[in-house]
C-alpha cells in the first residue's frame, strides 16, 4: 500500500451503499457527513461505506450465510465479475452500512427484536472489531441480499492521498428500520432528494464528494422508487471509472472517465474556470474544487 516516488498508491478495496427510499412520491437518498477530522473528504456528505476488512474476505463463510442461493448471488452481482472477487465487497457493504448508518441489511430467525438488540449495542457500547462475523457465527443471521444491487465501480485518481477501488451498491431502505449516524466517523445524516442534494452542494450547505455529485446526477432520472425498481434489476456494473486529478493553484480539477481529456497526458485550459460553472443537475465531465466545494464545470 505504500507509495513510491514514481508509483501511485495502490487502491484499497472498499464498498459504498446508496440507501434509497420513497418519500412523498419522490426518490430520496441517505447522506452522511464525514467528520471534519477525516483524512478523506473531511466535512463532505457521502453515502455509507468504507474499506473491505479482513473479516469480509472469507467468502466461503459468508456465502453460506445469505438469503439467496449462490446462483442468485452470481446472477445479481457477478455478471461481469467473478463471484469470489465481488463477495468481500458485498459483505463490506452490509457491515459498513450498519456501522456508519445503523441500518442492518440482514435477517435472523428471531426477527426484528433480535436486530434491535444489536442496534442498541451499537449505540450504547460501540462495535468491536469482528462484531459481524461473531454475530453471524453464533446466531442464525443471514445477509439480506434481496434488497441490494450493484451500481458502479470507481477507482480513486492516482494523485490523491488516499486511494480506493470501490464498488457502489444500491440498497432499498428497510421500512422497519431508521438511520442513525455513528457520531464518530459520521457526524450528521440526512434523507434528501438528488435534486435538493445537488442544489445544497452548490449553495454550500451540503458539500458533496465528487463521486456523490456524479451519482446524484445519475439518479435524477428516477422520479420514484418504483421507477428505479424496474430498471435496477437489469443494471450492471459497467466499466471501471478511473477519473483523472489535475492539480492547480486555483483548486484541483477532476476529469471524469467520459471527458475527452481524461486519458490524455496533457493539461487542460484552466483560465476563467468561474465562467464555466454549471447549474445543479447539468450534464458535466469535470468537477472543480472551488471555495471548499466540488463544483461541476463545463469542459469548454
Amino acid at each position: 500500500m505504500e507509495k513510491t516516488k514514481n508509483r501511485p498508491l495502490d487502491p484499497r478495496p472498499a464498498s459504498t451503499v446508496i440507501l434509497v427510499r420513497e418519500h412523498e412520491e419522490r426518490l430520496q437518498v441517505y447522506l452522511l457527513k464525514r467528520s471534519e477530522q477525516s483524512g478523506f473528504f473531511p466535512g463532505n456528505y457521502v453515502f455509507p461505506g468504507g474499506a473491505v476488512d479482513p473479516e469480509d474476505t472469507n467468502s466461503e463463510f459468508w456465502k453460506s450465510r445469505t438469503n439467496l442461493s449462490e446462483d442468485e448471488v452470481q446472477s445479481r452481482f457477478g455478471k461481469e465479475i467473478e463471484i469470489d472477487r465481488i463477495f468481500p465487497y458485498v459483505v463490506s457493504a452490509v457491515r459498513e452500512t450498519f456501522e456508519e448508518a445503523g441500518v442492518l441489511l440482514a435477517v435472523d430467525r428471531e426477527g426484528a427484536g433480535n436486530r434491535d438488540k444489536v442496534r442498541e449495542d451499537r449505540v450504547e457500547n460501540g462495535l468491536k472489531n469482528g462484531w459481524m462475523g461473531r454475530l453471524f457465527f453464533n446466531e442464525n443471521w443471514k445477509l439480506d441480499l434481496s434488497k441490494i444491487w450493484g451500481w458502479s465501480h470507481w477507482i480513486t485518481p492516482e494523485l490523491m492521498k488516499y486511494r480506493f477501488d470501490t464498488m457502489f451498491f444500491i440498497a432499498f431502505m428497510p421500512p422497519d428500520q431508521t438511520c442513525m449516524p455513528d457520531n464518530r466517523e459520521m457526524t450528521d445524516g440526512i434523507w434528501i432528494s438528488p435534486e435538493k442534494g445537488l442544489a445544497g452542494n452548490l449553495a454550500g450547505g451540503i458539500p458533496l464528494s465528487p463521486p456523490t455529485v456524479v451519482t446524484l446526477t445519475e439518479l435524477l432520472k428516477y422520479r420514484s422508487l418504483k421507477a428505479m425498481e424496474g430498471e435496477i434489476k437489469k443494471h450492471n456494473w459497467g466499466e471501471e471509472r478511473r477519473p483523472r486529478l489535475i492539480p492547480s493553484k486555483d483548486g484541483p480539477v477532476i476529469l471524469q472517465p467520459w471527458d475527452p481529456m481524461c486519458e490524455e497526458d496533457g493539461d487542460i485550459d484552466r483560465k476563467n474556470l468561474e465562467q464555466k460553472l454549471l447549474p445543479a443537475g447539468a450534464t458535466f465531465s469535470r468537477i472543480w474544487f472551488h471555495d471548499g466545494i466540488w463544483r461541476p464545470i463545463a469542459a469548454r
